[in-house]
Order: structure tokens, then sequence, then C-alpha cells
């Protein structure tokens, strides 16, 4: 998917050098965090990793792509309503759900479906759904292959290599639309991203984002390489201990397309150029993402308090025009959130892996030091747990790696759409979230990822508790062998 958008974009292409060059400087520079990737496993995924985006129009087509992205092994996490923030879409990401999946496969494709329903224009809304209706994005050997999956628990080789290929054609550019030019006009008028989805053959890839660690510094090597950037980069204010997610993104590229005569209905599948007039479409673009740790719902909630406090002190969007002021709004209001590993710990603001760093000796006097509870790590919520596991980590017995953050933002996915949408006619939309009807649509429930976090750092803990208690015995062993 990568190698064919970057031929698709070209630009991309570039970005993904420019942050390469980027990640090479901050690990030769930084040690701190060459070691905490590599204590996590997470530095041999760096360079691969990659989030894609993409809309659907159906219920049929959300469903069919999880099962396409099931092949895979990626699995719906997270619900997104889009909506309130302007964009008319709910969504989730498709993505590994284990630690070793993760690092193994460093892919997300956050995936939207259209909410027709909140098309106001009743007639316009039906020529929507007739148009959806019509198109095909999934080819009858893809589905051929899913259902073979299915039944038989799993490709050969060869199944797997025709499945990348014949999967790879839902995602592919085509510049000859199935709608005409005045009913993508129309289609634009209510929303870019309705445009988007509605007139075009199948869910392009709207943009890829590989993963910066200083993605301040892409901000500006954008800049100085004629990539034009977007104005304001989404989510947190830069930290010295990285938190949930930041992203940023160059201009969506104005790309130029034929669209449907509308006398070409009666000519089926002719694609001859005579039945095709030229446009233009801006939908896709590049960007770039800086992951940090993952939020307990304190954490997020004292992050949502404080990048609401912040907008709504700058008293409109942020934009070109406001962006060093924004800026600065932003990092006086985030100074009430912490910005040290051992406070986010200590404070249960954030997910950490616990690692052993102790020698046999320490390892005795610490498990006696513990009561079985604390060693089995059956009441991580009891006050002696957390005081006795704080105090370990302090005595550099055990050490704290952040759980990186896998997911999205609603507001800074909200952001990036519409900066490269060009689409200023509406703020809101009114209309309940339904996360009952996307699951319905998708046939599954999405997983929460809260709750994955929180058991990763709970097996994180007892294995951790359970090694020092290993290293212990074998001291022990020793000691009474001498």
């Amino acid at each position: 998917m990568s190698e064919m958008y970057q031929k698709e974009v070209p630009l991309y292409g570039d970005l993904i050098d420019l942050v390469s060059e980027v990640n090479t400087e901050v690990l030769n520079e930084q040690p701190e965090v060459r070691q905490q990737l590599e204590h996590t496993g997470e530095i041999d995924r760096l360079n691969l990793e990659r989030h894609g985006a993409i809309r659907l129009g159906t219920d049929a087509e959300l469903n069919m792509m999880r099962r396409l992205f099931a092949v895979m092994g990626m699995y719906p996490v997270g619900y997104y309503d889009l909506a309130s923030a302007g964009v008319p879409v709910h969504s989730t990401a498709f993505r590994a759900i284990k630690p070793q999946s993760l690092n193994n496969s460093p892919f997300r494709v956050f995936t939207s479906l259209l909410r027709l329903d909140l098309i106001d224009d009743e007639v316009l809304q039906k020529e929507a759904t007739v148009a959806l209706d019509n198109r095909r994005i999934f080819t009858d050997n893809v589905i051929s292959l899913i259902e073979r999956f299915e039944t038989q628990g799993g490709l050969t080789a060869d199944e797997a290599k025709r499945f990348v290929q014949e999967a790879l054609e839902t995602f592919r550019w085509h510049r000859q639309t199935p709608v005409s030019k005045s009913l993508y006009e129309k289609l634009l008028l209510q929303h870019g991203l309705i445009a988007d989805v509605v007139g075009f053959k199948g869910p392009h890839i709207n943009h890829l984002t590989p993963r910066t660690l200083d993605i301040d510094a892409v901000q500006a090597g954008m800049q100085a390489k004629g990539i034009p950037p977007k104005a304001i980069i989404e989510g947190p204010p830069k930290r010295s201990c990285p938190i949930l997610l930041r992203q940023t993104s160059f201009k969506a590229l104005e790309e130029a397309v034929s669209f449907k005569k509308p006398e070409g209905d009666r000519l089926g599948d002719d694609c001859s150029k005579d039945n095709y007039e030229d446009g233009h479409h801006t939908a896709r673009f590049g960007e770039i993402e800086q992951r940090g740790v993952a939020l307990t719902p304190k954490g997020r909630s004292l992050y949502d308090t404080l990048l609401s406090q912040a907008r709504g002190q700058l008293g409109v969007t942020p934009s070109a025009a406001n962006a060093s002021e924004y800026y600065q709004i932003l990092e006086q209001a985030f100074e009430d959130f912490p910005d040290d590993y051992q406070s986010l710990h200590d404070e249960g603001l954030a997910y950490f892996y616990y690692q052993a760093v102790a020698n046999e000796s320490e390892a005795s006097r610490v498990v006696s030091d513990l009561d079985k509870n604390v060693l089995e790590a059956n009441s991580p919520d009891a006050d002696l747990s957390k005081q006795a596991i704080s105090a370990l980590i302090k005595q550099g017995v055990i050490r704290l790696e952040p759980i990186v953050y896998e997911d999205f933002l609603p507001v800074s996915a909200a952001g990036i759409f519409q900066s490269n949408l060009n689409n200023s006619q509406q703020s809101h939309y009114e209309g309940r979230s339904n996360q009952q009807a996307f699951e319905t649509a998708l046939g599954a429930r999405v997983y929460d990822e809260l709750k994955l976090y929180q058991s990763m750092q709970a097996q994180s803990l007892k294995a951790c508790l359970l090694q020092l208690n290993d290293i212990s015995q074998t001291g022990k062993a020793q000691s009474k062998s001498a």
C-alpha cells in the first residue's frame, strides 16, 4: 500500500525521506530515546510504522472491510464520532491488539463510515445512496479469498500473495469517477468529505502516515523542503515526555479527474474519453504523527479538559493566522499536566510496562518485603500495592517504560480532515453519536482501547513481579549451594 501510494502521490515519498532523516538524527543525538525504544521493542518497527485512512459509504462496505482486515490480524479498536466536530462520519481503527503483534506489524487503518443521515437535502441524500449502492469496491477474487480464510482458518503462502494483490485494488486511486460533475458539485457543497466518498469508485487511501520522533523538526523540515504543511500541529503541545498523539500533514493536492457525463450512464462501463469531462478533486495528502504514552481514563479526562480550555481561551479555530498565540496558550494550559514518567505513573495518568532490573540480592530483599498479594499482582488497585511498586521504581529495582498510544484522537482527526478538504460551510452536525448503529454495520463490537492498555499494564506488572521472585529464588538456591 505504501509503495502504491508513493507512486500515486510522489510528495509522500519525499515525506518518508524527511521523517527518516529526522528519526536518525534523534536516535543519534538522544541515546535515552533509542534506549527506551529498545526496551519496549519499538526500535525495529519505527521505520515500518504507518497508519492510513480510508472512508466508506455503506454498511455492507464496512462489514466486508472488517472481514478483509481480519485476514491480516487487524481488529476494530475504538469508536470515534466526528460529526460534532463538523465531519459527517463515525469511525474505528483496524490494528493488531497484542504488544508483540503490534511490534511485528505496526500498521493501523483509520476507517470512517459516511453518515448519509446527516445530509439535510433529502433529494441529494437519495442520489448519494443510489450512487453508493451501484458501486462495488471489492474484487470477486478478494471476497473469495476472505471466505476461504474464514472457512479454513488461514491462507496458504500463494493465496496470501494473491490476497494482497487483490486487496490493493480496493484502495487504488481511480481518476475516472462514476458520478456526473453536477452531482459531485452538489455533494461538495454539502461537505468535501461526502464528495470524496460518494464521488469515486472506491475508498482510495486519502493519506498514509509515518511515525516521527520529533514532529516539530519535521514541520520545520517540510517548510524548508518546499512541502506545504498545515498550519497547526494537532494534539498536545511539545513535552519532555510525549503523551497520546501529535499530528500534522502536508496540504491536500489538487488532482485532475474525469467526471462521467450524464449521457454516459446509457453507455454502461464504456470508459472512452468522450463519455467524460475534465475536472479536479482535492482530498489526498500526506500526514506525520508523533506518538507518546497512552493515558488512563483519568489522564484522558485531564487532557480533554486542558485542550478544551486552551481552545476556549483562543476563541476561534486554530489557524495559520493565530498559530503562535494558540501554541502559547496550549503550553500554558498543559503546565497542569505532569511532564515526567514517575509523576504520570504515581498519579495514575498513564499506562506503563514494568521491567525488572534487580540482581539476585536485590530481588531477595524485595521479595521478602512484599506481601503475597503484591507479589502475585492480584490486587493492583490496593494502596499498599501502588505504594510498594512506586517505591521499587524509585529504588531502581523496577524500570518504567511507556506503553505507546496506538490509537487516535477525535478532535485531532477532525482537524486534519477539515484542513485538507477546503470545507468551511459546516462547523457541526446535529445528531447523536451512534456507536450501536456503527457496530451493527460493522458486524462486531469494537475493542475498548483503554481496556487493552489496562490489560497490557496488568500483565506486565504480574510478569515483572514473578520475574523478581524467580531471580530471588535463584539467588537463594545459589547461596545454599555455596
